[in-house]
């Protein structure tokens, strides 16, 4: 997958903090020395936190370096690092054990939910936080109908497994299972946000830096741009304009704060 697009995902940089405001004000910590945000993107929720805890060493990291710089920019109070999710750990030399782990729209790529989530909850100070969030969406028509495209001619050779392209989240009840053995309390719940939209275009320029990357980026120019004319023909049928012509693009997320005890 070719690397990620700072400019195009700030452009609905609002509608993406607002999950990452929401995940935050559930983190029942009154204060933190070690706060790392695990696919910090931009900045934009690196600088929640570092808003929420003005005395931690905040750790923003991504395997993005065009994100990484992007986020450089913004915070240079912070501390930004490449590192693969998938593998990740806290050092020694970046000091004590976390406080707080906090991954906003980031887990979702990352396969193996079964055994990361119980090594990042481990890898936390006792009495830590790990705050998860990730869009739950896969059944929504913005992600059926990229599925749908790409099974078809003369897109699907190049895409490939369209299905495998997504790692398939355990569920509200999968990852209290994982973690209620282990931590002294677990949240999780779920969001459905209603985003106004002013155009089938627009959804489609949203996904496009997310979600619909992955498929967009395995085709040749000449394909992407007839894979991304019929998604968006079907993306205006499957969101009907409402009573001021917008369109509302409902976005399923599920999110998960476990406390480690102290």
């Amino acid at each position: 997958m070719l690397d990620w697009n700072p400019a195009l995902y700030r452009r609905y940089e609002d509608e993406r903090t607002r999950p990452a405001q929401d995940l935050l004000a559930r983190v029942p910590l009154a204060q933190a020395a070690h706060v790392v945000d695990l696919g910090c993107g931009p900045g934009n929720s690196t600088e929640l936190l570092v808003q929420r805890f003005p005395g931690a060493a905040v750790t923003g990291v991504d395997n993005s370096e065009p994100m990484l710089a992007s986020a450089r920019e913004r915070l240079p109070q912070a501390r930004f690092a490449w590192g693969d999710i998938a593998t990740w750990a806290p050092r020694e030399a970046d000091g004590p054990a976390p406080d707080l782990i906090y991954a906003n729209a980031a887990l979702q790529w990352v396969p193996g939910h079964e055994t990361l989530v119980p090594r990042l909850f481990s890898a936390l100070a006792p009495g830590g936080v790990l705050a998860i969030q990730m869009p739950d969406n896969r059944q929504e028509p913005t992600h059926r109908l990229m599925r749908e495209v790409a099974a078809q001619a003369p897109w699907a050779e190049p895409i490939g497994d369209a299905d495998k392209l997504r790692t398939e989240l355990l569920g509200i009840n999968g990852y209290y299972d994982l973690l209620a053995p282990v931590a002294a309390q677990v949240d999780v719940w779920h969001t459905i946000y209603q985003h106004p939209m002013a155009s089938a275009a627009a959804i489609v320029e949203w996904v496009r830096s997310t979600g619909l990357k992955p498929y967009v980026d395995r085709l040749p120019p000449k394909l992407q741009a007839s894979y991304l004319a019929e998604y968006e023909r079907r993306v205006a049928a499957a969101y009907a304009p409402r009573a001021d012509g917008k369109r509302l693009l409902a976005f399923p997320r599920l999110f998960i704060v476990a406390r480690k005890t102290a």
